[in-house]
């Protein structure tokens, strides 16, 4: 390399102290940004917010890209056990995510990518990769400008490709955890650097109710939004939620410690109906409090589907529903019932349509294989039964005890993967009579495989990794 060409590199490299890639064709301003945060507590119901307000936004004529930011190191959710995690999502591109990416595919009526989920493992991977590709041109890679510069750039880059009015950014965990401060920290660049017109905080905290008091205390709220303003982002909204509806006094301390106007500090408590929650937050005017804070207004909303009409006409089929239909579900992860959360959304969405409401029995597979249960008793009054996917041998018998039970008794089942093969499996076996049938995905050397992996797939699937 020439002397000259050495020069040009160091020039660059002390050129700017800040990284902030500019995707092409991006035009600062064209898209808004709304940054969700949480705090006090993990499960405050920032996922939730999200995608009721995706869904409100989305009935205004707003096109919305949501990500999901996920602090910890794994590169995505595939390896996570539901029993720590949760659900794991897939998106059909293959993606495995959080379960947060599915609530906000069933709010937008929408398929999602990779690009609306982010991990700290993967934004490192890109991190070390250009940086092994001497894309940082021999600077000292850090936190600031360059891990924050990626971030930023990853937003940018799911505008620019979605074409979004808004993209809507859940920072995953809790305010004041050290795995997602660099994040908020990339989240308060970007508003310096978009200009506080068009990059918005939205702050869920949690108003706690101690039994012993009997009466609310806003003290962990205020310390949580507290700590948020101390990492330099000041929330233009906060929502408090709590399990019953909290005294405006509440409300006003949280607006005084938070310098948050009155009028946009918002209850949200506990609903038995979750998809009602888009109309009350249009009803309490948060939408037009965002329109302020953004400097937007409605749109013309062509969308068939996805609208107003629609949603109303959803929450008063469920309002309507009155027979009620007992489903269960017969898993291994049933001590998580996120673990199952998109069957439990798929059946609450179906049931309004038939007038339905749907009670969930859950049945521990691994309690019918140890015999500490019959699947007699277990199943015991049920309307019909669903075995859902899952991973390894264990409660694969329990499994296959409730298919038989179903079977004879003509009760209706639902097998979803492992589900399926295994109801393949009990018919092989208790009906054709083939008593070493199995499937190999449990027992790759059965003498019997009656369900094998296709050969496209063969040497290309990963050992099971959840037991």
């Amino acid at each position: 390399m020439s002397h000259t060409a050495t020069k040009t590199l160091a020039e660059k490299a002390v050129e700017h102290e800040s990284y902030s890639s500019i995707p092409d064709g991006y035009q600062s301003g064209k898209t808004k940004y709304i940054i969700v945060t949480g705090s006090v507590m993990s499960g405050v119901g920032k996922g939730t917010f999200s995608g009721a307000l995706a869904s409100l936004l989305s009935c205004h004529g707003f096109k919305v890209s949501p990500v999901k930011f996920d602090g910890y190191i794994n590169y995505d959710a595939g390896t996570l056990n539901p029993f720590r995690h949760g659900e794991v999502f897939v998106l059909g591109d293959g993606t495995e995510c959080d379960l947060d990416l599915g609530s906000y595919e069933r709010a937008l009526h929408r398929n999602l990518t990779k690009d609306n989920y982010l991990t700290g493992g993967k934004i490192f991977k890109i991190i070390i990769d250009k940086e092994r590709a001497g894309k940082y041109l021999g600077r000292d890679v850090q936190f600031i400008p360059h891990v924050t510069g990626e971030i930023k750039n990853f937003l940018r880059e799911l505008a620019t490709k979605t074409s979004a009015d808004i993209v809507l950014v859940e920072v995953g965990g809790t305010v004041g955890d050290l795995e997602n401060s660099y994040f908020v920290e990339a989240m308060r660049e970007l508003r310096y650097e978009e200009g506080r017109e068009n990059v918005m905080f939205v702050n869920v905290t949690y108003i706690i109710e101690p039994n012993s008091l009997n009466e609310y205390k806003s003290k962990a709220a205020q310390i949580g939004i507290r700590q948020l303003m101390a990492l330099g982002v000041q929330p233009d909204m906060i929502i408090c939620r709590s399990q019953t509806s909290v005294p405006n006094s509440i409300k006003e301390k949280i607006s005084v410690f938070g310098d948050v106007p009155i009028e946009r500090v918002y209850n949200l408590h506990d609903f038995s109906n979750i998809y009602e929650i888009p109309l009350i937050l249009r009803d309490v005017g948060l939408d037009k409090e965002i329109f302020k804070i953004l400097g937007v207004s409605p749109k013309e909303n062509s969308d068939k589907i996805l609208n107003f009409k629609n949603w109303e006409s959803f929450v008063e089929k469920i309002k309507g529903a009155k027979k009620e239909v007992v489903v269960g579900i017969a898993g291994k992860y049933t001590n998580v019932h996120d673990a199952y959360l998109s069957i439990l959304k798929a059946l609450e969405h179906a049931a309004p349509y038939f007038g339905a409401k749907v009670k969930i029995k859950w049945i521990e597979a691994t309690d019918i294989e140890d015999g500490k249960i019959s699947a007699e008793e277990a199943l015991k009054n049920v309307d019909g039964v669903i075995v859902p996917g899952g991973f390894g041998k264990r409660g694969i018998e329990g499994k296959i005890k409730t298919i038989e039970y179903v079977r004879k008794n003509n009760i209706p089942y639902l097998g979803l993967c492992y589900g399926m093969q295994l109801a393949v499996v009990e018919f092989a076996r208790n009906v054709c009579g083939l008593n070493g049938a199995h499937t190999t995905e449990v027992n790759p050397d059965t003498e019997c495989p009656v369900i094998d992996i296709i050969p496209e797939q063969k040497g290309k699937l990963s050992e099971p990794r959840i037991p």
